[in-house]
């Protein structure tokens, strides 16, 4: 059976290990670092990952015609890497990363942006596997057969630069921004050079950390509503949600999405387009 396209958005690992063989699962690395960190995603999958996973390149899936890091690339580019990693219409992803729960959102959405529903992320990721004792391979990778994947895009999903200064300027969408304090406020500096420090006026911040638990996993539907309404955001209206660079933004669209709310907007360019030197807005407070 598919996957349901309501709020059944992440996957535990014991569904995984009792569907690891099946084959229209499709398992998906999709490990992503922050500039600095010193680590490769594609490295590290080639040292081991969950047996039969493919690597999906955020860095690599991207709109090669911006400078702006991993932007969504059109359907059509979209639609040729998919069919080439193997993902294609009746893939049922399973979508996990090194650190728990972090990039693998940024996969998920970027698939649901593209029309395909049939994904979720495996909770805990990589790290809980490992806890758990699970099976792992390594060295290089089978690849899958080509399969055709047909695009379909769903604009509600993605905010551009345009769309966030009607934002701001009339406030007709709540903007989450998931970035740590420190940068929202201005205090710390991004770990992209040449970026403002700040955020965007009206935004309120979540940090994604707060709807995660300790070891990486999402955190219970209670606990989630509990994080926004402590924040004052009112997690069943319009909201976008931006970051970085549109990666920890859609770990708060996945947290969201556990709650009902399937209809959250990334703004994909985030503080790398918004914090550039371009005279728009900057709030400290």
């Amino acid at each position: 059976m598919p996957f349901s396209t309501a709020a059944e958005c992440v996957v535990e690992t014991e569904w995984l290990a009792e569907h690891l063989n099946a084959p229209d699962v499709v398992v998906v690395d999709g490990s992503w670092h922050l500039p600095g960190s010193n680590r490769s995603g594609r490295a590290e999958f080639g040292e081991r990952r969950i047996p039969g996973a493919i690597f999906f390149d955020i860095d690599d899936v991207r709109d090669k015609d911006t400078d702006l890091p991993h932007m969504l690339p059109s359907s059509i580019q979209f639609s040729s890497q998919m069919k080439k990693l193997g993902i294609g219409n009746g893939s049922r992803v399973v979508v996990y990363d090194t650190a728990g729960l972090f990039s693998a959102a940024r996969v998920w959405w970027m698939l649901r942006a593209m029309g395909h529903s049939d994904v979720r992320v495996l909770n805990g990721g990589f790290p809980k596997w490992l806890a758990e004792d699970r099976p792992v391979e390594d060295g290089p990778a089978n690849p899958r057969s080509p399969v055709h994947f047909t695009p379909q895009v769903n604009h509600g999903l993605v905010a551009d630069i345009d769309d966030m200064r009607g934002y701001v300027h009339k406030g007709l969408k709540q903007v989450l921004d998931a970035r740590p304090p420190t940068r929202f406020k201005g205090e710390a500096d991004e770990p992209r050079p040449n970026l403002r420090r700040g955020h965007m006026p009206g935004a309120s911040n979540v940090p994604y950390s707060l709807v995660l638990n300790a070891d990486g996993t999402l955190k219970s539907a209670d606990e989630i509503r509990s994080v926004f309404d402590q924040s004052e955001v009112d997690a069943r209206k319009d909201i976008v949600a931006t970051c970085g660079s549109g990666v920890s933004a859609a770990v708060l669209a996945l947290a969201l999405a556990k709650i009902g709310n399937l209809e959250v907007a990334i703004y994909d360019g985030s503080w790398a387009e918004w914090g550039q030197h371009n005279g728009l807005p900057v709030a400290t407070e």
